[in-house]
């Protein structure tokens, strides 16, 4: 595998020698919660870019704010209607009154059009084989009998879900089988060492092989910590920041802190800043707001350098979703980390794996409450033996990523003229 993208595009050939002048990558985003699949996938495209420099990413996103992280050159995106999932296997829809199977097949003709008119070199899925109840499949299917030397790639995060969940689900859905049919390789944003995917997911052998990656992880420069801490205007030493993604699911917590940080009353010898996360509903940002007046913390809706403000912090208080830990352990803060309670069992196991190797400080969502936040706030803050010195958590999951996705254009000639 190529160590450094840089010059790869030049190697792409036709069979016949021809130089190949770009490269057409899909890239299909499905995330009805936060904002975790859009960012990976968006930070995975970049790198590609930034690696063949002539090429073009089509990004297919049902977020309810795609693409709100910004978008390098030669990346456009096309937005599908919102759905969220409900329970494993169950999903409705975000703001159209549509009922689920009527804006299934929608997305599912938008998903089939925009392929088969893009005709990508290279797709990367992320996360589900068939899409959102098997919504993928079709264009799929389409796809490789219009274009046959389409390469079709798979890319998911560690952690799934339980493992009777994800074996349940896939099963029911024919995710297995579409895998097996249409896929030639599986991306894995993760370590092998610290979850091992494939085994606890029994996840075929693909004619490309499977790739552990290492953690995706925005890896811009981080801006020097005393101009982050003055944008927070106090004169407390201390900085604690609080994140909740995307902020569909962070009200617990978000109302946990700040009654604690009351509770604290003097000894909260902290500022804090809380970005509530851009999908919070409005209503519960006002009575937030509301609950905070008077106290050392500001709210906002989001941080546009969430890297600069963690590397500010004296502590990070956040929950466990793959994209906000793996910006922790890059920058090796200090957290205490409360995972969502559900329905998914992602975030707790992903906690649960971080704390077990001292990485992390971790709350059970079942003993949230503002007595026991405010306890672990205090000693957190005090703590000086996390996170543990050790072996670094691989971290350069975007750029192994993109090189192997260039390997895979090399090897298979899977390009187009511009």
């Amino acid at each position: 595998m190529q160590t450094q993208g840089q010059g790869v595009a030049s190697d792409l050939r036709h069979p016949g020698g021809r130089m190949a002048s770009s490269c057409r990558m899909a890239i299909y985003s499905q995330d009805s919660l936060g904002l975790g699949h859009l960012r990976r996938t968006s930070l995975i495209g970049g790198a590609f870019l930034e690696a063949a420099k002539d090429s073009n990413v089509l990004l297919l996103a049902d977020s309810p704010v795609a693409p709100f992280f910004q978008l390098p050159n030669s990346m456009d995106h096309i937005k599908l209607p919102s759905i969220r999932k409900v329970s494993a296997g169950c999903w409705e829809a975000t703001r159209l009154r549509m009922d689920e199977g009527e804006l299934i097949r929608l997305r599912a003709e938008l998903l089939c059009s925009a392929l088969l008119n893009y005709r990508p070199d290279l797709v990367l899925v992320d996360h589900m084989p068939g899409g959102a109840r098997g919504e993928l499949e079709p264009a799929l299917k389409a796809l490789k009998q219009a274009c046959p030397e389409c390469c079709v790639v798979l890319g998911l995060r560690d952690i799934l879900d339980a493992q009777d969940v994800i074996e349940r689900v896939w099963e029911s859905e024919g995710a297995y089988e579409v895998l097996r049919r249409y896929y030639d390789c599986l991306l894995i944003y993760g370590s092998k060492e610290i979850f091992d995917t494939c085994w606890t997911y029994h996840l075929p052998v693909l004619p490309g092989g499977t790739h552990y990656c290492g953690y995706v992880v925005n890896q811009d420069p981080v801006r020097r910590a005393k101009k982050v801490c003055q944008r927070v205007q106090s004169r407390k030493r201390r900085s604690v920041f609080v994140s909740a993604g995307g902020g569909h699911d962070g009200n617990s917590l978000m109302r946990a802190y700040v009654r604690a940080v009351r509770m604290l009353g003097s000894r909260a010898d902290f500022t804090t800043l809380m970005a509530v996360g851009v999908n919070a509903q409005p209503e519960f940002c006002r009575e937030l707001e509301a609950e905070a007046r008077g106290l050392p913390v500001r709210l906002v809706s989001y941080v546009d350098d969430c890297l600069g403000q963690i590397a500010a912090a004296d502590l990070v208080v956040c929950m466990a979703g793959y994209n906000t830990l793996s910006e922790v352990l890059y920058l090796k803060k200090k957290a205490l980390v409360v995972p969502r309670s559900g329905p998914s069992a992602e975030q707790r196991m992903r906690a649960g794996l971080f704390a077990a190797r001292g990485l992390i400080d971790m709350l059970d969502p079942t003993d949230l409450s503002p007595e026991n936040l405010a306890q672990r706030l205090v000693a957190d803050l005090g703590r000086k033996d996390y996170p543990a010195e050790g072996e670094a958590v691989p971290m350069d999951g975007a750029r192994q990523a993109a090189d192997r996705l260039l390997d895979l254009m090399r090897e298979g000639a899977y390009v187009t003229s511009a």
